[in-house]
């Protein structure tokens, strides 16, 4: 490699570098805790952690565009029922995905995400049974 071409590589790798670490910076943080129940159609309902983990598992929090309500990213659920998810600075739409007759008054939710911020929402799931 000539001299010239060394020195415009060396430049392009460097801004490419800076500009790695400048969007990973650049993100934000959504996180939060869900809740969900009742998982027992009577009461006194004894689930395990696992039987609260399982029925967690198979949610997750799904970050919608504010305009045009495409799916940015999807945040399975921790087993404690945390989950977190890096985004880039804006405004969201966020929403669970739905089961059988799942609801929720928290979601769908309009969030803005500020760079290197934490924006929490807690998200409580009603799962109908009774």
């Amino acid at each position: 490699m000539s001299g010239k071409n060394a020195t415009l590589f060396g430049m392009l790798l460097f801004g490419a570098v800076l500009l790695t670490g400048c969007m990973a910076t650049d993100q934000g943080t959504l996180a939060g805790r869900v809740t969900i129940g009742p998982l027992c159609p009577v009461e006194p309902c004894n689930v395990t952690q696992d039987q609260l983990s399982a029925a967690l598992s198979t949610r997750t929090v799904v970050v919608y565009s504010l305009n045009q309500g495409d799916v940015v990213a999807i945040a399975r659920i921790n087993r404690d029922g945390s989950y977190s998810v890096q985004l880039a600075p804006g405004s969201y739409i966020i929403d669970i995905n739905h089961i059988g007759i799942d609801r929720s008054r928290d979601v769908p939710n309009q969030v803005t995400i500020i760079p290197g911020g934490t924006t929490t929402l807690n998200i409580s799931i009603d799962t109908g049974l009774r």
